[in-house]
């Protein structure tokens, strides 16, 4: 629905509180991620590295196929297979042949890597408090999930539509 209307020819421009609300999400998210991301160079990772290793830390074995993972960390395959590129050169990952698929492979934690996570974990659970929990109230944190979900189904959606 609101594709087609993004297609129509009279733009429907935001209103003065839709543009703030709009403004304040982009502004706040940005400064977040950045934040959140300087945070952990005193671990030597990046928020797309950390994540990364979080998603690998909590699948079974501590493995998953490349294409599930970078849906998951939300990264385009080619973007991922940099990243992990890079992230096996510092020993936190290991690319493993899928013997299933000849295609496919999995990215593996090794030692190093969850070394490296469990290290990292406790100062970025406390940026994220700090930098964002701690400034909401449990009704604040109940809206916002579920404002993020409408939009984030909404999104799952149109890409499965294209």
């Amino acid at each position: 629905m609101a594709r087609e209307n993004a297609t129509s020819s009279t733009p429907r421009w935001l209103n003065p509180a839709e543009m703030k609300a709009w403004r304040q999400y982009i502004v706040a998210s940005r400064r977040l991620l950045e934040a959140l991301d300087a945070d952990l160079q005193g671990h030597d990772l990046s928020m797309s590295d950390y994540e990364i290793l979080a998603q690998l830390s909590e699948a079974p074995e501590r493995k998953m196929r490349m294409a599930e993972l970078a849906e998951i960390a939300m990264l385009s395959r080619s973007r991922l297979s940099h990243r992990i590129k890079v992230m096996e050169k510092e020993g936190w990952i290991k690319r493993e042949a899928c013997p299933v698929d000849k295609r496919g492979s999995f990215a593996v934690m090794t030692p190093k890597g969850w070394k490296a996570i469990v290290s990292a974990a406790p100062d970025h659970v406390e940026s994220v408090r700090e930098r964002f929990i701690d400034h909401l109230t449990k009704s604040d944190q109940s809206a916002l999930a579920e404002i993020f979900n409408k939009v984030g189904e909404s999104l799952r959606k149109g890409v499965k539509d294209e």
